[in-house]
Formats: structure tokens, sequence, C-alpha cells
């Protein structure tokens, strides 16, 4: 027994060694980046996303520290220390790797294309500190499981309604549970303005389908005249999420894993 164990331990072990240096050796066969102090025209791209076809990374306009929080999904909270000009300066982005390959692999490329080219040094700690907790509701997930191949598209899209008081409408195709949490934060922060993580402990793994449609709490907001936000029809989203997905959203204190720049530099030009 102990010999088997021994045995299974070593190949555990050389399995997930593999794995990593797999991921190190993902990058980009081409990769350009260069500082812009030009936004983007009226009509043209400005963010930083996937180009069809599963071989295509851009940005637009965007700071490392976006950057970061997309290709890590992670929130802001999660990055600790480096300097001012990670969330200020501005950068375009055009990457390209020599096949078509999964989402998740071009956002490895791009993890590995940040850390050459800007020289990033970081090492992780966990934190106890607020953030929003997912679990698993008590009648259990209401998701459907997605076997199917990588589809190479943005895994969850809003697909309906609007204007107010019709609340917003999302469609999860082959969603997993990473980034189903890295999303539910980029919703909460952005509508309540506060920068708490949401942490996935469900244990569930593998890809879902779901629809989600939630009102927005925009309350404690006010337009740039001093007008009071719009109000949506519907379920919170804690609520939305309990009926919809079977998923259940707690804000309290525990422990959250956060990135800790040691080092960083601004990239020289191609």
């Amino acid at each position: 027994m102990r010999s088997t164990a021994a045995f299974l331990a070593v190949v555990l072990g050389a399995l997930s060694l593999a794995a990593q240096t797999d991921s190190k050796k993902l990058n980009f066969e081409v990769a350009s980046v260069r500082a812009t102090d030009t936004p983007p025209q009226p009509g043209e791209f400005g963010g930083i996303r996937a180009l069809p076809g599963g071989q295509t990374y851009v940005a637009r306009f965007v700071p490392l520290k976006l950057m970061m929080k997309l290709m890590y999904k992670i929130s802001d909270a999660q990055i600790v220390g480096g300097p001012d000009w990670i969330n200020t300066d501005r950068f375009d982005v055009r990457a390209k790797s020599e096949q078509p390959t999964t989402l998740d692999n071009l956002h490895i490329m791009f993890q590995n294309m940040l850390v050459d080219r800007f020289q990033i040094k970081f090492h992780k700690e966990t934190r106890t500190m607020q953030a929003f907790f997912i679990t698993v509701d008590k009648g259990g997930s209401k998701m459907k499981v997605n076997e199917e191949p990588e589809p190479f598209e943005i895994p969850i899209q809003r697909t309906g309604g609007g204007p107010p008081p019709a609340p917003p409408e999302f469609t999860g195709h082959r969603v997993n549970m990473e980034y189903l949490s890295w999303f539910l934060s980029q919703q909460l922060n952005g509508a309540q303005q506060i920068d708490k993580p949401v942490v996935d402990q469900t244990g569930l793994k593998g890809f879902y389908d779901f629809k989600l449609t939630y009102a927005p709490d925009l309350s404690g907001r006010v337009g740039p005249n001093g007008e009071l936000p719009p109000t949506f029809d519907g379920p919170a989203l804690g609520e939305a999420l309990r009926q919809q997905l079977g998923l259940k959203l707690e804000s309290t204190k525990g422990p959250v894993e956060v990135f800790v720049i040691d080092h960083v530099e601004k990239p020289k030009e191609n």
C-alpha cells in the first residue's frame, strides 16, 4: 500500500509540474505593446477583448492594472503595491497566437506577455478582508452543465433588458466558476462603487449555461447633475442568483488570495 501511495504521489507531482511548465510555455507568436496618450476616437473600440477565431487579443488605451484584473480574473482589492502609473498610464496591445486556442490559453499567454514586457514580479498571499463569498444554495445548482468544445467567445454576454425599469438580462454559455465569480465582482462593484472581490466556494467544476436577470442596486449614487439613478424591476442580484442559478451570495470577512507586486517596469518600445 505504501509503495502504491508513494508512486501515485510521484505521478501526481509530476503531472502538476508538467501543467505548470506547459502554462509557462504558452506564448503569443507576435505581440506589440505600446504606450499611448491618444484615447479612442468616437466609434473606435476602446478596452480589451479577444477577437473571433481564438488567435488574437487586443487592448486599446488600457492601463496595466486593468489588464491584470481581467487576465487573472481578480478585483482591484486583490492587487497590492506597485507604482501609481500601473493605473494611470495607458497602453495599446495587439497579440496573436500561432494557431487558434482556448480563451483560457489566450489569457495565460497574455499573462506571460505582461510578465515579460513589464518585468512583473509578484507573489501571492492570503489575506482576510471583506468579500462576497459564493456557495451552492441548499436546493442545489440550477445551471446546465455544458460539455461542448470551446466556442472562442466571451462566456457571459448581455442579451436583453433595458431601458429602465426593464432589468438587464445576461446569457452565460460554457462558463466556469472562476469566470462567473469575476463577472459578478464587476457587476457588484460597478453598480455599488465598492471594491470587494467575489470568491468561489461552490466546489463546482466544469462549465455551465444559464440565464441571469436582475435589478442592479444603484442606491446612493447620483448623476452628473445630481439626478437620482434609474430604478429597475426584478430581484436583486443575490436573490436572482438563488432563484435562477441555485447559488448563494454572502458578504462577510474571509480569506482572499491577493497578488502583491514586488517589481514592475514600463515596457520598452517594440
